[in-house]
């Protein structure tokens, strides 16, 4: 169950600006101008970018006709992210739209006078600093990461030892205190349900195979991911050698279930985007971004790779695949 606290859900759409200085731009008249800093490549299909596209469209915003987008591009290098944030703002554009923690923080400190739209992040965003208060607190990170626990210890029903992978604040790999946070509330949930837990921070990329090491050299049962824009980047990879060391995954996005990860228990991506530009249209014509309310999440996604199951020798319960909301054969 998801109880009130200060520990929430943002969703995409999220406003974290001052006042609005773009000027109000019905769609159908003069080309309104937006910039989009990602933190991958769109080459990669990394971003949850034609998921936004179309929600412009529908509410007939028409790239290249009535909005222009900018885009910029960190291609996994979180270190180019302020630089980039800077061009978007000297460009004048009326709002930015971002995606993940360390672009909202990269965005949030190029600008405090263009409107920053948030798109595809689960954070807390008061504690980060993001948000200075929440117009609608609500469901939290604890009963997330209490679900994803229970739902691993159903496909995997003799796990006792978890490895927990994540990348802190303190550390590279894009990490954030909401990482850190995220990390908190697992542990939290893995002592209400008597579950050991393995923490494994790493720096980047290059240290996944040391960290799938120490799983097995501790004998950890299962995996469960905390993701960032940069694991998420990587998450063929990290799928990929979630099945070479055997080792069934928890992951929080049905994009890692789609590369091959056993389960993903999280919000959907797509309905966030889609979201955000239902606040990108508000804004661009004329609504005071403090006076949108950060919402929650409103979908979640329960995706089950029965191929992979298979491969790890796991006999999925019905009981458990009944409930998925898709099964990838």
């Amino acid at each position: 169950m998801i109880t009130r606290r200060a520990f929430v859900t943002m969703v995409g759409g999220s406003i974290v600006a001052a006042p609005l200085v773009g000027r109000p731009q019905p769609a159908g008249q003069a080309r309104a101008h937006i910039g989009f800093l990602g933190n991958s490549d769109p080459r990669s299909g990394t971003e949850p970018l034609e998921a936004f596209r179309q929600g412009l469209r529908d509410l007939g915003w028409i790239e290249n006709q009535t909005i222009v987008i900018d885009y910029r591009w960190a291609e996994g290098k979180v270190e180019r992210l302020p630089a980039l944030a800077a061009e978007l703002v000297q460009l004048k554009t009326d709002l930015v739209v971002v995606a993940g923690g360390v672009a909202t923080r990269a965005a949030q400190q190029a600008t405090n006078s263009v409107p920053i739209v948030i798109a595809a992040i689960l954070i807390d965003p008061v504690s980060v600093g993001f948000v200075t208060s929440l117009a609608h607190p609500g469901g939290n990170i604890t009963g997330l990461a209490r679900k994803r626990l229970e739902l691993l210890r159903e496909a995997v029903p003799k796990v006792s030892r978890v490895a927990v992978l994540w990348s802190s604040s303190r550390r590279g790999a894009g990490g954030t205190r909401s990482s850190d946070l995220a990390f908190e509330e697992t542990q939290t949930a893995a002592r209400a349900l008597k579950v050991q837990l393995q923490s494994l921070e790493i720096d980047g990329p290059d240290e996944f195979g040391q960290a799938f090491l120490a799983m097995r050299s501790e004998h950890a049962g299962a995996l469960v991911l905390i993701s960032n824009s940069v694991l998420f980047a990587h998450r063929q990879r990290l799928a990929a050698m979630a099945m070479k060391h055997r080792m069934p995954a928890m992951f929080e996005f049905r994009e890692y279930a789609e590369a091959g990860g056993l389960i993903a228990y999280g919000a959907s991506l797509d309905a966030l985007s889609r979201r955000a530009a239902v606040y990108v249209d508000k804004i661009l014509k004329g609504a005071k971004p403090g006076d949108l309310p950060i919402e929650q999440p409103t979908k979640f996604e329960l995706v089950i790779n029965l191929k992979t199951a298979k491969a790890l020798g796991l006999t999925i319960q019905p009981s458990l695949l009944a409930r998925a909301d898709e099964i990838i054969q």
